[in-house]
Protein backbone atom coordinates (compact mmCIF):
# COMPACT_ATOMS: atom_id res chain seq x y z
CA UNK A 1 0.00 0.00 0.00
CA UNK A 2 2.94 2.15 0.83
CA UNK A 3 4.32 1.96 -3.11
CA UNK A 4 1.08 2.36 -4.27
CA UNK A 5 0.48 5.48 -2.54
CA UNK A 6 4.11 6.91 -3.05
CA UNK A 7 4.13 6.14 -6.85
CA UNK A 8 0.19 7.94 -7.19
CA UNK A 9 1.68 10.96 -4.96
CA UNK A 10 4.51 11.27 -7.29
CA UNK A 11 2.03 11.29 -10.47
CA UNK A 12 -0.18 13.65 -8.78
CA UNK A 13 2.78 16.15 -8.34
CA UNK A 14 4.07 15.26 -11.97
CA UNK A 15 0.43 16.04 -13.47
CA UNK A 16 0.41 19.17 -11.26
CA UNK A 17 3.65 20.49 -12.60
CA UNK A 18 2.74 19.04 -16.18
CA UNK A 19 -1.01 21.27 -16.12
CA UNK A 20 0.78 24.26 -14.90
CA UNK A 21 3.10 24.22 -18.10
CA UNK A 22 0.45 23.67 -20.28
CA UNK A 23 -2.06 26.50 -18.94
CA UNK A 24 1.12 29.30 -19.29
CA UNK A 25 1.41 28.08 -23.03
CA UNK A 26 -2.39 28.21 -23.41
CA UNK A 27 -2.58 31.66 -21.82
CA UNK A 28 0.65 32.86 -24.28
CA UNK A 29 -1.44 31.56 -26.94
CA UNK A 30 -4.68 32.81 -25.99
CA UNK A 31 -3.15 36.55 -26.09
CA UNK A 32 -1.16 35.98 -29.31
CA UNK A 33 -2.17 37.41 -32.68
CA UNK A 34 -5.56 35.52 -33.94
CA UNK A 35 -4.00 35.42 -37.61
CA UNK A 36 -2.16 31.76 -38.80
CA UNK A 37 0.66 33.93 -39.73
CA UNK A 38 1.15 35.78 -36.73
CA UNK A 39 0.30 32.62 -34.55
CA UNK A 40 3.19 30.77 -36.58
CA UNK A 41 5.72 33.87 -35.84
CA UNK A 42 4.78 33.93 -32.31
CA UNK A 43 5.38 29.46 -32.16
CA UNK A 44 8.69 30.20 -33.68
CA UNK A 45 9.82 32.96 -31.27
CA UNK A 46 8.56 31.08 -28.13
CA UNK A 47 10.28 27.70 -29.13
CA UNK A 48 13.19 27.89 -28.57
CA UNK A 49 12.23 28.95 -24.81
CA UNK A 50 9.39 26.47 -24.54
CA UNK A 51 12.00 23.74 -25.22
CA UNK A 52 15.02 25.50 -22.90
CA UNK A 53 12.19 25.90 -20.21
CA UNK A 54 11.07 21.95 -20.19
CA UNK A 55 14.59 20.69 -20.58
CA UNK A 56 16.52 22.38 -17.97
CA UNK A 57 13.28 23.42 -15.49
CA UNK A 58 9.97 21.68 -15.49
CA UNK A 59 12.04 18.07 -16.12
CA UNK A 60 14.57 18.66 -13.59
CA UNK A 61 11.62 20.07 -11.11
CA UNK A 62 9.40 16.93 -12.00
CA UNK A 63 12.07 15.08 -11.42
CA UNK A 64 13.22 16.32 -8.11
CA UNK A 65 9.32 16.43 -7.15
CA UNK A 66 9.26 12.17 -7.65
CA UNK A 67 13.14 11.87 -6.37
CA UNK A 68 11.28 13.61 -2.69
CA UNK A 69 9.28 10.69 -2.17
CA UNK A 70 11.92 7.78 -2.57
CA UNK A 71 14.15 6.70 0.08
CA UNK A 72 18.66 6.12 -0.41
CA UNK A 73 17.78 3.51 -3.23
CA UNK A 74 15.20 4.72 -4.98
CA UNK A 75 11.85 3.42 -3.80
CA UNK A 76 9.29 5.19 -2.62
CA UNK A 77 9.02 5.92 0.82
CA UNK A 78 5.74 8.29 0.98
CA UNK A 79 5.92 11.31 3.11
CA UNK A 80 9.17 9.43 5.25
CA UNK A 81 11.74 12.65 4.13
CA UNK A 82 9.12 15.08 5.21
CA UNK A 83 8.83 13.47 8.61
CA UNK A 84 12.19 13.43 9.05
CA UNK A 85 12.74 16.99 8.33
CA UNK A 86 10.05 17.61 10.70
CA UNK A 87 11.20 15.77 13.44
CA UNK A 88 14.60 14.92 14.04
CA UNK A 89 16.40 17.51 16.00
CA UNK A 90 19.58 18.02 13.03
CA UNK A 91 16.66 18.58 10.43
CA UNK A 92 14.76 21.16 13.03
CA UNK A 93 17.97 22.54 13.82
CA UNK A 94 18.68 24.01 9.63
CA UNK A 95 15.06 24.88 9.27
CA UNK A 96 15.50 27.12 12.76
CA UNK A 97 18.95 29.03 11.43
CA UNK A 98 17.02 29.58 8.29
CA UNK A 99 14.41 31.20 9.68
CA UNK A 100 16.75 33.12 11.61
CA UNK A 101 18.49 33.59 8.57
CA UNK A 102 15.70 35.05 6.64
CA UNK A 103 14.60 37.40 9.22
CA UNK A 104 17.71 39.10 10.23
CA UNK A 105 19.83 39.38 7.44
CA UNK A 106 17.01 41.10 5.08
CA UNK A 107 16.09 43.29 7.87
CA UNK A 108 19.63 44.57 8.36
CA UNK A 109 21.03 44.82 5.35
CA UNK A 110 17.87 46.94 4.30
CA UNK A 111 18.49 49.19 7.16
CA UNK A 112 21.84 49.62 7.38
CA UNK A 113 21.81 49.94 3.09
CA UNK A 114 18.80 52.58 3.98
CA UNK A 115 20.95 54.65 6.27
CA UNK A 116 24.09 54.91 4.28
CA UNK A 117 21.59 56.09 1.52
CA UNK A 118 20.09 58.95 3.70
CA UNK A 119 23.47 60.02 5.93
CA UNK A 120 26.22 59.49 2.87
CA UNK A 121 23.37 61.11 0.15
CA UNK A 122 25.03 64.15 -0.90
CA UNK A 123 27.79 64.05 1.47
CA UNK A 124 31.71 65.00 0.51
CA UNK A 125 32.88 62.01 -1.20
CA UNK A 126 29.53 60.13 -1.61
CA UNK A 127 31.10 58.43 -5.10
CA UNK A 128 33.79 56.73 -2.77
CA UNK A 129 32.04 56.32 0.13
CA UNK A 130 28.91 54.59 -1.56
CA UNK A 131 32.19 52.74 -4.21
CA UNK A 132 33.40 51.30 -0.45
CA UNK A 133 30.00 49.74 0.80
CA UNK A 134 29.22 48.87 -2.29
CA UNK A 135 32.31 46.69 -3.00
CA UNK A 136 32.11 43.38 -0.91
CA UNK A 137 28.55 42.81 -4.23
CA UNK A 138 31.68 42.59 -6.33
CA UNK A 139 33.11 39.68 -4.06
CA UNK A 140 31.71 36.02 -4.48
CA UNK A 141 29.64 34.41 -1.43
CA UNK A 142 33.25 31.67 -1.62
CA UNK A 143 35.40 34.65 -0.98
CA UNK A 144 33.74 36.61 1.33
CA UNK A 145 33.76 33.58 2.96
CA UNK A 146 37.32 33.00 3.01
CA UNK A 147 37.76 36.82 4.24
CA UNK A 148 35.88 36.58 6.78
CA UNK A 149 36.87 33.45 8.39
CA UNK A 150 40.64 34.75 8.26
CA UNK A 151 38.85 37.46 10.33
CA UNK A 152 36.81 34.95 12.57
CA UNK A 153 40.24 32.66 13.20
CA UNK A 154 40.87 30.79 16.67
CA UNK A 155 44.04 29.49 16.94
CA UNK A 156 43.58 28.10 20.62
CA UNK A 157 44.67 29.08 24.19
CA UNK A 158 48.32 30.51 24.63
CA UNK A 159 48.72 30.61 20.86
CA UNK A 160 49.58 33.38 18.99
CA UNK A 161 46.42 34.48 16.86
CA UNK A 162 46.58 35.33 13.61
CA UNK A 163 42.81 36.57 13.22
CA UNK A 164 41.74 39.74 13.33
CA UNK A 165 39.20 39.50 15.99
CA UNK A 166 41.20 37.23 18.31
CA UNK A 167 44.71 39.65 17.57
CA UNK A 168 42.58 42.62 19.23
CA UNK A 169 40.88 40.56 21.68
CA UNK A 170 44.65 38.88 23.33
CA UNK A 171 45.88 42.31 22.59
CA UNK A 172 43.19 43.62 24.99
CA UNK A 173 43.99 41.08 27.47
CA UNK A 174 40.79 38.64 26.92
CA UNK A 175 40.34 35.26 25.68
CA UNK A 176 40.22 34.47 22.12
CA UNK A 177 36.90 33.50 20.97
CA UNK A 178 35.66 30.53 19.15
CA UNK A 179 33.24 32.19 16.92
CA UNK A 180 32.35 29.20 14.09
CA UNK A 181 32.43 27.00 16.86
CA UNK A 182 30.39 28.02 19.42
CA UNK A 183 26.51 27.44 18.92
CA UNK A 184 24.28 29.33 19.04
CA UNK A 185 25.69 32.57 18.66
CA UNK A 186 27.99 31.22 15.48
CA UNK A 187 25.04 31.44 12.98
CA UNK A 188 24.84 35.01 13.90
CA UNK A 189 28.19 35.16 13.04
CA UNK A 190 27.63 33.95 9.59
CA UNK A 191 24.84 36.14 9.05
CA UNK A 192 27.10 39.48 9.84
CA UNK A 193 28.50 38.14 6.35
CA UNK A 194 25.94 38.16 3.96
CA UNK A 195 24.33 41.11 5.79
CA UNK A 196 28.48 42.79 4.59
CA UNK A 197 27.60 42.18 1.44
CA UNK A 198 23.85 42.71 0.38
CA UNK A 199 24.25 46.05 2.38
CA UNK A 200 25.73 47.68 -0.77
CA UNK A 201 23.35 46.03 -3.09
CA UNK A 202 20.29 47.69 -0.92
CA UNK A 203 21.92 51.09 -0.27
CA UNK A 204 22.61 51.50 -4.03
CA UNK A 205 18.54 50.61 -5.16
CA UNK A 206 17.41 52.84 -2.07
CA UNK A 207 19.65 55.75 -2.94
CA UNK A 208 18.26 55.88 -6.57
CA UNK A 209 14.63 55.47 -5.21
CA UNK A 210 15.32 58.70 -3.21
CA UNK A 211 16.65 60.76 -5.33
CA UNK A 212 13.73 60.29 -7.48
CA UNK A 213 11.30 61.28 -4.57
CA UNK A 214 10.12 64.90 -5.75
CA UNK A 215 11.54 67.80 -4.24
CA UNK A 216 8.50 69.33 -4.28
CA UNK A 217 6.95 67.21 -1.62
CA UNK A 218 10.31 67.40 0.91
CA UNK A 219 9.77 71.54 0.70
CA UNK A 220 6.25 71.35 1.26
CA UNK A 221 7.05 69.19 4.29
CA UNK A 222 9.28 71.39 5.67
CA UNK A 223 7.55 74.16 5.28
CA UNK A 224 4.63 72.89 6.85
CA UNK A 225 6.95 73.00 10.20
CA UNK A 226 7.85 69.29 9.83
CA UNK A 227 11.41 67.99 11.16
CA UNK A 228 13.96 65.64 9.19
CA UNK A 229 12.92 63.05 10.56
CA UNK A 230 8.74 63.67 10.25
CA UNK A 231 10.38 64.40 6.09
CA UNK A 232 11.92 60.77 6.14
CA UNK A 233 8.86 59.23 7.60
CA UNK A 234 5.81 61.08 6.28
CA UNK A 235 7.31 61.60 2.49
CA UNK A 236 10.97 59.72 1.48
CA UNK A 237 9.60 56.56 2.89
CA UNK A 238 6.08 56.28 1.23
CA UNK A 239 8.29 57.38 -1.63
CA UNK A 240 10.54 54.67 -2.14
CA UNK A 241 7.91 52.09 -0.91
CA UNK A 242 8.45 50.50 -4.06
CA UNK A 243 12.05 49.80 -3.84
CA UNK A 244 12.09 49.01 0.19
CA UNK A 245 9.51 46.03 -1.44
CA UNK A 246 11.81 45.58 -4.08
CA UNK A 247 15.34 45.04 -1.46
CA UNK A 248 13.52 43.05 0.74
CA UNK A 249 12.16 40.25 -0.97
CA UNK A 250 15.59 40.19 -3.49
CA UNK A 251 17.40 39.71 -0.17
CA UNK A 252 15.29 37.44 1.59
CA UNK A 253 15.31 35.31 -1.78
CA UNK A 254 19.14 35.39 -2.22
CA UNK A 255 18.82 34.56 1.72
CA UNK A 256 17.10 31.57 1.55
CA UNK A 257 19.39 30.23 -1.25
CA UNK A 258 22.63 30.92 0.92
CA UNK A 259 24.59 27.86 0.51
CA UNK A 260 28.36 28.89 -0.50
CA UNK A 261 28.81 31.40 2.93
CA UNK A 262 27.70 28.36 5.34
CA UNK A 263 29.92 25.51 3.19
CA UNK A 264 33.41 27.61 2.95
CA UNK A 265 33.09 28.82 6.87
CA UNK A 266 31.69 25.77 8.53
CA UNK A 267 30.29 23.20 6.05
CA UNK A 268 27.28 23.66 7.96
CA UNK A 269 28.84 21.88 11.28
CA UNK A 270 28.73 23.04 15.06
CA UNK A 271 25.02 23.72 14.59
CA UNK A 272 25.10 26.30 11.88
CA UNK A 273 23.91 24.57 8.03
CA UNK A 274 21.05 26.18 6.72
CA UNK A 275 18.18 24.07 4.14
CA UNK A 276 20.74 24.87 0.80
CA UNK A 277 23.60 23.29 2.42
CA UNK A 278 21.94 20.69 3.73
CA UNK A 279 19.90 19.59 0.34
CA UNK A 280 23.73 19.33 -0.32
CA UNK A 281 25.11 17.23 2.27
CA UNK A 282 22.07 14.86 2.24
CA UNK A 283 21.93 14.80 -1.68
CA UNK A 284 25.57 14.18 -2.27
CA UNK A 285 27.66 13.28 1.11
CA UNK A 286 25.63 11.47 3.38
CA UNK A 287 23.74 9.55 0.29
CA UNK A 288 19.95 10.57 0.58
CA UNK A 289 18.91 11.81 -2.50
CA UNK A 290 15.58 11.46 -1.37
CA UNK A 291 15.93 13.67 1.57
CA UNK A 292 18.04 16.08 0.02
CA UNK A 293 15.09 16.86 -2.87
CA UNK A 294 12.84 17.39 0.28
CA UNK A 295 14.82 20.41 1.18
CA UNK A 296 14.57 21.21 -2.51
CA UNK A 297 11.00 21.46 -2.63
CA UNK A 298 10.25 22.42 0.60
CA UNK A 299 12.76 25.25 -0.08
CA UNK A 300 11.17 26.12 -3.52
CA UNK A 301 8.01 26.59 -1.57
CA UNK A 302 9.44 28.70 0.75
CA UNK A 303 10.47 31.40 -2.37
CA UNK A 304 6.55 30.95 -3.86
CA UNK A 305 5.35 33.45 -1.80
CA UNK A 306 7.64 35.82 -1.77
CA UNK A 307 8.10 35.95 -5.66
CA UNK A 308 4.23 36.02 -5.62
CA UNK A 309 3.80 38.73 -3.33
CA UNK A 310 6.44 40.69 -5.10
CA UNK A 311 4.68 40.11 -8.82
CA UNK A 312 1.59 41.28 -7.30
CA UNK A 313 3.10 44.42 -5.60
CA UNK A 314 4.82 45.57 -8.98
CA UNK A 315 1.52 44.79 -11.47
CA UNK A 316 0.00 46.75 -9.25
CA UNK A 317 2.35 50.05 -8.85
CA UNK A 318 2.23 49.49 -12.97
CA UNK A 319 -1.52 50.13 -12.75
CA UNK A 320 -0.95 53.13 -10.72
CA UNK A 321 1.52 54.93 -13.10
Amino acid sequence: MEFIGGKLLQVVIALAIFAAVIGIIMLLVDRAPKSVKDRVTVAGFLAPAAILMIVGLVYPAVRTSMLAFTDASGAPNGMDNFVWMFTQPEALTTLRNTVIWTVLVPLLSTGFGLAYAVFIDKARGERVLKSLVFMPMAISFVGAGIIWKLVYDYRGPNIEQTGVINFFRDALGMDPKQFLLDAPENTIFLIIVMVWIQTGFAMVILSAAIKGVPVELIEAARLDGANAWQQFRNVTVPGIRGALVVVLTTITIATLKVFDIVRTMTAGNYDTSVVANEMYTQAFRAGEPGRGAALALILFLMVLPIVVYNARVLRKQREIH
